[in-house]
């Protein structure tokens, strides 16, 4: 469906969450959709933050019960659609991001309620893996984020730290010192999502204002369109 001049300049009037910067001139022209974005991180940082809780020991181990539906209808399933719009809009990053960490979350909800009970002890050297090949994703999105704003930067800056903490903790069995590593990325996890929360809020906020309300410090600036582009859309 196309767009008529008058959505065009709906649009432009609302900038990228994640950047706060000026849409492009392709997302601007070709885009029906609104800002997928602030759902994407909201449903990352709400189970980040609730099973984070588990690990710091905040709340009982069996707390675990109450993330996995999480993990799987908003951290998943909701991420996922998030991600996929974010490609609708022809964000690469925001795609990207969204749609693994989506896969993230169903991933976790299928290892911890099917793979683990039936592998009896066995699963910390192969949660430790799972976690450090995150890390490693997690790693690199932190270093195109550079790109993007200092909120989204600062959520995989301390998203990458939580991945490797964790998963040095299940590498030591999470037994004795390494319980208390497991301890220390709860608490890492809690700042992630709560950066997370902070950079959805700005994103819902700001474009339901029409205003910058809650900044999140553009990294880089993409040219706005020129008005006799935007009349021609």
């Amino acid at each position: 469906m196309s767009q008529t001049p008058a959505d065009a300049e709906r649009v432009a009037s609302e900038p990228d969450s994640l950047t706060n910067s000026p849409r492009s001139v392709t997302a601007l022209v070709e885009s029906p959709i609104g800002d997928p974005a602030p759902l994407g991180l909201a449903g990352f940082a709400m189970t980040t933050v609730l099973l984070s809780l588990v690990n710091a020991g905040v709340i009982g181990a069996s707390a675990v019960n109450a993330v996995l539906p999480l993990a799987l209808c908003y951290g998943g399933g909701a991420q996922l659609l998030a991600g996929m719009w974010e490609f609708r809009n022809r964000n690469t990053f925001g795609g990207l991001a969204f749609t693994s960490y989506g896969a993230f979350w169903i991933s976790f909800y299928v290892l911890i309620r099917w793979w683990a009970p039936s592998t009896a002890g066995a699963t910390d050297d192969a949660l430790g893996f799972f976690l450090l090949m995150w890390g490693i994703f997690t790693l690199y999105m932190f270093i195109a984020s550079l790109g993007t704003s200092v909120a989204v930067m600062l959520v995989f800056f301390s998203l990458t730290v939580t991945f490797f903490v964790l998963a040095a903790s299940y590498f030591g069995g999470q037994t004795g010192g390494y319980f208390q590593v497991k301890e220390v990325a709860g608490y890492c996890g809690l700042v992630t999502g709560a950066l997370a929360w902070y950079t959805s809020f700005a994103g819902v906020l700001n474009a339901t204002w029409k205003r910058v309300v809650l900044p999140v410090k553009p990294l880089t600036r993409t040219a706005p369109l020129p008005a006799t582009r935007r009349a021609a859309a």
